[in-house]
């Protein structure tokens, strides 16, 4: 039994991958959709599951390595979760990391805010610590 195709927007509808990225997709080798007898793109039932799991890893923040990866391991029945969870662990440690820098700059910028009057005279720490030039930058 032929399996029922999609064409490109249809596929963007049902995922919320936008054609773009999902062309992009396709130009990175994730993905390889049939083409239909006219040429154009003609995506199967699976093809779309892969692009709803490739959307959910990205809203996950997971890259397009990390990506390949994962989808490599999904369409792997034979996996191991070890595989699976030891991409998870090294994703959430990025994770942990951006949020340490971002609540460090956090604590900065509202340490400086707080030294900041705010009123109409010139001087203000925030622009003073902007323009400082750091060790790093000399």
């Amino acid at each position: 039994m032929e399996q029922p195709t999609l064409n490109i927007g249809e596929v963007a509808a049902r995922t919320g991958v936008p054609a773009k990225t999902i062309r992009y997709y396709e130009d990175v080798g994730l993905i390889a959709p049939g083409r239909g007898g006219n040429g154009y793109r003609a995506f199967s039932d699976r093809d779309v599951h892969e692009l709803t799991f490739l959307g959910r890893a990205r809203v996950l923040g997971f890259g397009l390595g990390e990506c390949r990866a994962l989808l490599a391991l999904w369409r792997d029945e034979g996996r191991a979760s070890a595989e699976v969870r030891a991409i998870a662990e090294g994703h959430l440690a990025e994770i942990d990391a951006r949020l340490a820098d971002l609540q460090a700059m956090r604590a900065t910028l509202a340490r400086l805010v707080t030294a900041c009057a705010g009123n109409d005279r010139p001087d203000c720490p925030i622009l003073e610590t902007l323009g400082t030039t750091t060790k790093d930058e000399t």
